[in-house]
């Protein structure tokens, strides 16, 4: 099995995975989101980083061992390491980020301290409004930046280009930096539309477009460990370690160029079911 979507280990594992996972104890998870603004899923503990979680993503801890936690992102079931100061209690989400970043203040004007940063997709408990400003336990939003939880934004490719020349970072799922995957994951997941989070598992999303059909916006494009976004038939946005950021280009020429550097072909061309 992946260990990426793998609810256990050989200790304690998820309630259900009995006839998958031989652990010495199964249990029903413990709910939890996640406090900062941003933490990176690892690996193990103290380990490589995975992924990244942005606050208030929903969480079951399985196991908890000498000040870390492992965890499953309910999102998109990837499981992973977080230090257990990372976690605070569950509570339903009301509203969530729909902007590539904005902040949380202590008070409802631009004046005050600010609590932390947030990133696109974070979610909040909104408890009241005061102008503008959504009232959150923790601090006030703009209300502008937020959207009810269910209500999505229409085209993923939109999205990826409000990231445009974010920086590259390996594993980045928010602004301050992503990977190829995490911009797909986090321009589709914005529209409503859930995929896992790294390419490998990425391919495995919509259906095949065969090689006599033209791109269309939103498909995605594969190579071997990467994952681009087609705004048209003929250009694409990534995140690239080429120019370490978001970037916009020719399909034609990135395909001439990735493969000249040595990292192959187009793999894979998938299309997803995007409402617009």
């Amino acid at each position: 099995m992946d260990r990426r979507l793998t609810p256990g280990n050989e200790r304690v594992a998820l309630d259900g995975w009995q006839d998958r996972i031989s652990a010495a104890r199964y249990v029903p998870g413990e709910a939890a989101r996640l406090a900062p603004a941003l933490a990176d899923l690892l690996k193990a503990p103290d380990g490589p980083r995975d992924r990244q979680l942005v606050h208030g993503a929903r969480l079951l801890v399985i196991e908890r061992q000498a000040g870390w936690a492992f965890v499953q992102a309910l999102a998109d079931g990837y499981c992973g390491w977080l230090p257990e100061g990372a976690l605070a209690s569950a509570r339903p989400a009301t509203h969530w980020l729909c902007v590539p970043a904005s902040h949380l203040y202590q008070g409802p004007k631009v004046q005050h301290p600010v609590v932390m940063p947030l990133f696109m997709g974070a979610q909040l408990t909104v408890v009241g409004q005061a102008g503008a400003w959504a009232e959150t336990p923790a601090g006030f939003v703009p209300a502008c930046h937020l959207k009810p939880m269910g209500h999505a934004l229409d085209d993923p490719a939109s999205v990826a280009q409000m990231f445009l020349h974010t920086p590259y970072l390996w594993g980045g799922n928010s602004h301050a930096g992503l990977d190829c995957s995490g911009l797909a994951q986090i321009s589709f997941a914005a529209c409503g539309i859930q995929i896992p989070g790294d390419s490998d598992l990425q391919t495995r999303s919509g259906t095949p477009i065969p090689e006599s059909a033209p791109l269309q916006r939103n498909d995605l494009l594969f190579w071997k460990g990467h994952v681009a976004i087609c705004l048209s038939a003929t250009r694409m946005i990534h995140a690239t370690g080429a120019f370490m950021a978001v970037i916009e280009e020719d399909i034609a020429a990135a395909v001439a160029r990735i493969e000249a550097a040595g990292d192959g072909p187009v793999t894979h061309r998938r299309r997803l079911a995007v409402s617009s």
